[in-house]
């Protein structure tokens, strides 16, 4: 009995010096030795910033007193900020982007070749109030290649160019054919320029959500159902384009690479149903940044359109960028 007792005392007293053991406070940051601790550390560091900015890009909308949508992302390291990212906004001439590559898909398929020469005829023009320099250089029509009706579409944002485009593509069908193969939801083209700027109601058919815009724009930078080839054309004509100076490259430094398609709606009744671009900005360090900003229904002026996506754009930049 007694060797049972002292056997049961040592047992006693080794668990209680256990328990004291692991009750001792460790020296250094304790959750350094949970694994994983440092990860939901960073995550919910992350998550503030991007509130922080998701705040600050409410506020620079707001000033657009309409509906605005906005997606960013940082391809590579996968950042996001996001306002309204599923909802349908006007694309205006933003749907050209997806048109030029349905296009492009076709030439590298062997269906089509750049330099094949189309005509273009002066019953095939967007209307007056629409922009056209093709048919204002050339009022009883032209005959161009393809690869010119390309350069229009894209950096001249040119309507009547675009749909000789669209033509040449297949259709607006066709399109949305080659969007579903890319997986790119929630972009509908259903009509040509022409057609856009005969009914100011139609360009509501053609819209895009923020979030898909961003899936096009990736599905770019990665040439998915594109040659790195056409790729790098269709980059260099969104680079090269004159257009939306004062949006998302408006605030940026003069060395930033900014690769977009805008589109713009007229204004009736003191309301402008788009004011848009989307695009890829190139940071100092190599990485992408795929960038939407849609400004609709707004009754501010254009200057303060421009301003909000140039300031979103700025905004994104200065938390990204370095």
């Amino acid at each position: 009995m007694k060797e049972l007792s002292l056997t049961t005392a040592l047992c006693v007293i080794a668990l209680l010096t256990a328990c004291s053991s692991s009750a001792t406070p460790q020296k250094g940051n304790s959750t350094s030795k949970v694994p994983g601790a440092q990860k939901v550390t960073d995550k919910r560091s992350q998550d503030l910033q991007n509130d922080e900015l998701r705040s600050q890009v409410e506020q620079i909308t707001s000033a657009a007193r309409g509906r605005v949508g906005v997606a960013a992302l940082v391809l590579e390291s996968g950042e996001s900020v996001s306002l309204n990212p599923d909802e349908h906004f006007p694309m205006q001439s933003v749907y050209k982007l997806p048109i030029a590559m349905a296009l492009l898909h076709q030439v590298n398929a062997g269906r089509i070749k750049l330099e094949q020469r189309i005509g273009v005829e002066k019953s095939d023009y967007v209307g007056r109030a629409q922009h056209s320099p093709l048919r204002d250089n050339n009022p009883n029509g032209v005959e161009l290649s393809i690869g010119e009706l390309l350069r229009f579409t894209i950096s001249e944002s040119d309507g009547s160019a675009s749909d000789a485009v669209l033509s040449l593509a297949g259709g607006p069908e066709a399109v949305q054919a080659f969007l579903n193969e890319l997986r790119v939801n929630d972009i509908v083209i259903q009509n040509t320029e022409k057609e856009i700027g005969q009914d100011h109601a139609t360009q509501y058919r053609n819209w895009a959500s923020p979030a898909a815009s961003i899936a096009l724009l990736r599905a770019l930078q990665e040439h998915k159902g594109l040659s790195e080839q056409s790729q790098a054309l269709l980059l260099k004509l969104m680079t090269d384009t004159p257009t939306g100076q004062k949006r998302l490259r408006g605030l940026l430094p003069a060395s930033a690479v900014v690769a977009h398609k805008t589109g713009t709606s007229g204004t009736v009744d003191g309301i402008t149903a788009a004011t848009n671009d989307i695009g890829l900005v190139t940071f100092p360090d190599g990485r992408h940044l795929a960038i939407a900003v849609f400004v609709s229904d707004s009754p501010a002026d254009e200057a303060v359109r421009e301003g909000v996506i140039a300031k979103v754009a700025r905004a994104v930049w200065d938390k990204w960028s370095k």
